[in-house]
């Protein structure tokens, strides 16, 4: 069985909630940093960021859960958080990692989480690995799906196109703005805009891709393999899985993905 660690991690004026996973086997296989997804995605993922950590903690892997700027049980609110900022909580969130081992690293991240990490990465001197559980591919788009929550009830009424529009001005003019409970700063709004799913670095890494379908003869979208060959062709060694299993970080019940626990779990054991 685990142990964790539960601590908080100083950071500048703040401190950062985490959940240390020690390796539970006899030899140390990797360390890996999980990076959670946007807003209220977050919540819907915890439970399947803990059975995915504890699995791959007694598989050998260090694992290291990070609750970032103004999210979860870390200090500050959500409006105080920036892209900027995150990505700083991502590379201390590695340093602390890099004090305890020296083992590959992985940089594992769901839905925004991806996005976060290829940014982040471009800062690092190592050259990580990556996890993605179904990829955000567009930081724009996606922040413009985002936004669409808070013209969801004047859909009826005709007013949705105003109401975005209305957002964006106050986005633009530096106002933070509500969107299905989450304050957002423009400082957010910005980093996530630039962000997109490229390769952050020339020399290669390995990457598991996993997307989610309904269907036992699923196959990746027609966006994501786009995308793949992208990485491939910057010399990334990119495996693509299609995983059955629900869309676990928007349903409205809590639910598993066990396929896709134990495809990860296989996947980051072959690359040793």
């Amino acid at each position: 069985m685990s142990s964790r660690e539960f601590f908080f991690l100083p950071v500048g004026e703040g401190q950062r909630f985490c959940v240390f996973h020690p390796p539970q086997a006899s030899v140390e296989r990797g360390a890996v940093l999980y990076l959670h997804p946007f807003a209220e995605e977050m919540n819907k993922s915890r439970r399947m960021a803990s059975l995915q950590s504890r699995a791959l903690a007694a598989a050998g892997y260090s694992v290291l859960q990070i609750d970032l700027l103004g999210c979860g049980d870390s200090s500050g609110d959500f409006c105080d958080a920036t892209w900027d900022a995150w990505r700083g909580d991502v590379i201390d969130a590695i340093a602390w990692l890099r004090q305890r081992t020296s083992a590959p690293l992985t940089l594992w991240g769901l839905r925004a989480g991806c996005l976060l990490a290829t940014d982040a990465a471009v800062d690092l001197q190592e050259t990580p690995n990556f996890i993605f559980w179904q990829p955000v591919l567009s930081g724009k788009r996606y922040w413009q799906q985002f936004m669409r929550l808070k013209a969801a009830a004047e859909l009826a009424s005709g007013q949705a196109r105003e109401i975005l529009e209305a957002v964006r001005q106050r986005v633009d003019s530096g106002e933070n703005v509500e969107i299905a409970g989450y304050m957002v700063s423009r400082g957010l709004v910005d980093g996530l805009e630039r962000s997109a799913l490229v390769p952050p670095h020339k020399r290669a890494g390995r990457v598991a891709w996993f997307e989610l379908t309904a269907r036992q003869d699923g196959c990746m979208s027609p966006a994501s393999l786009q995308r793949i060959a992208q990485w491939r062709s910057s010399g990334c060694s990119v495996e693509a899985f299609p995983v059955e299993g629900p869309g676990f970080w928007q349903t409205s019940e809590i639910e598993d993905a066990p396929q896709l626990v134990d495809s990860t779990l296989t996947a980051v054991r072959a690359w040793q």
